[in-house]
């Protein structure tokens, strides 16, 4: 009975193959990641090889390829374009992942919808959802046209079978954990038969020139789950960001083959689908608090866009021998090494007290440029001073205290002008970038010392 089966062992990390279990793997080194699969040892039929694979290929010459900038399809969503690099790429296989209930499959509808509206041919391939399901969160976005077409299936062979004979221009698979291929014994979502379905969705994304979007399930600790080939194999790898109970979602590119992968998309979940937020600087300064100590608003870079962020810090008198730190949007090492510096090079005393640094909104920033909001919101809530509403500031802290130079400093000082900011206090160094800039006062600091005294003396 089990003549044509055998039992193996994959890596969930890399898809390391074994006969036996390891603890660590020798391919990615990680501890503990080793599953146990039966797979088949027949060969698979030839209706598994893709006709195109008879044709015979000539290599071409570089300089004959031709690229213009409408191959290029836009989703019509402007924050998800900018993350895809401009558009969708005919051929490319994306995959979107994230948090249940996060928002994918609501967004990728979005994108269907908008691309049926341009008469361009959209299958919607659901594993998980049936079509009345479908069809109910579908009245929440909007009306659909013909273009669009929706198929419940779970069976690759199937799929390829309707992509060929439909020949859409997008397809959309939600999701790729519940596809199986019939020469996988494995079940659906294992190591083998997720590695098995995107390579046949890769073919046919590169035979046929159709784009496909992947829905992915996430793990626990926030990646993709299946094996990390998985990521490797696709053109593009977005996540979508942020708290399921908030109203707002960033997505993010951590891979990109057509395009970069610093730019992020802001969303606003709405009753009809999700929003893009055009201008997300003003959407988290919405509710700052006025006249309150220990705040103050710096910015930070993601991509070519500049966002100002409000910091909120909390010093108080610890109660207990050991003080309590606490770091919420940014790196927890970050605002430790921070309050050292402020302890070593400006003399305050913070040994004794519980810290608490807040980014106000849910947003998570590692950029070095908000050192010197975090120091100011620190300083301002341990000596009980209120920064002035309308400063802004930026700059990275160095370990002896000085004022390192950021990128775009130029970008940071038009966005702080076009929100209405008055004050800009921002890095000596980065004075021959910025230049004169009318309408808004320049206050440039070489040391975390001038930083401070400028906003005792306001």
């Amino acid at each position: 009975m089990l003549k044509n089966k055998k039992t193996v062992y994959f890596c969930q990390e890399c898809g390391y193959e074994s006969a036996k279990w390891m603890g660590q793997c020798p391919g990615c080194k990680s501890w503990n990641t080793f599953v146990e699969e039966t797979v088949s040892t027949k060969k698979p039929s030839s209706s598994g090889v893709m006709k195109s694979s008879e044709k015979r290929q000539e290599p071409v010459i570089l300089k004959d390829i031709s690229l213009s900038e409408d191959e290029r399809q836009t989703t019509q969503i402007g924050e998800l374009d900018r993350v895809l690099g401009g558009g969708i790429v005919p051929g490319s296989l994306v995959l979107v992942g994230g948090d249940p209930g996060i928002g994918k499959s609501t967004l990728l509808l979005q994108v269907c919808r908008n691309l049926a509206e341009k008469q361009v041919s959209v299958l919607y391939i659901s594993g998980e959802e049936s079509l009345r399901q479908i069809k109910l969160r579908a009245n929440r976005i909007g009306q659909f046209t013909d273009k669009m077409q929706l198929l419940c299936e779970t069976n690759l062979e199937v799929i390829r079978e309707v992509i060929e004979r439909r020949k859409p221009d997008v397809v959309v698979i939600d999701s790729i954990q519940t596809m199986f291929h019939e020469d996988v014994s494995s079940a659906p979502g294992s190591v083998s038969q997720v590695r098995e379905s995107t390579n046949i969705l890769m073919q046919i994304a590169k035979g046929m020139g159709v784009s496909i979007f992947i829905v992915g399930h996430v793990t626990k600790e926030g990646n993709v789950a299946g094996p990390r080939v998985l990521e490797h194999m696709v053109d593009t790898v977005l996540y979508f960001e942020g708290d399921r109970h908030a109203s707002y979602r960033i997505l993010r590119a951590v891979k990109n083959r057509f395009g970069s992968t610093n730019e992020i998309g802001v969303f606003e979940m709405c009753n009809t689908g999700l929003e893009e937020v055009k201008n997300p600087s003003e959407y988290m300064l919405n509710g700052r608090p006025e006249d309150a100590s220990g705040s103050v608003v710096a910015c930070s870079m993601e991509g070519t866009r500049p966002i100002l962020v409000e910091i909120q810090a909390l010093v108080c008198q610890s109660n207990f021998g050991i003080p309590r730190r606490t770091a919420v949007g940014t790196d927890f090492n970050r605002v430790n090494l921070l309050m050292a510096v402020l302890e070593k090079k400006v003399g305050l005393r913070l040994a004794a007290s519980d810290a608490y640094v807040n980014i106000a909104g849910g947003m998570k920033m590692t950029e070095p440029a908000i050192d010197l909001g975090i120091c100011l919101a620190i300083v301002s809530s341990a000596k009980d001073i209120v920064i002035p509403d309308n400063v802004m500031v930026f700059g990275e802290v160095g370990l002896s205290g000085e004022i390192r130079a950021v990128n775009m400093a130029g970008q940071r000082v038009q966005e702080a002008k076009k929100l209405g900011f008055g004050t800009v206090v921002l890095p000596e160094v980065c004075r021959s970038s910025v230049g004169k800039v009318e309408g808004i006062n320049l206050v440039y600091v070489s040391q975390i010392r001038d930083a401070i005294g400028y906003i005792m003396k306001k």
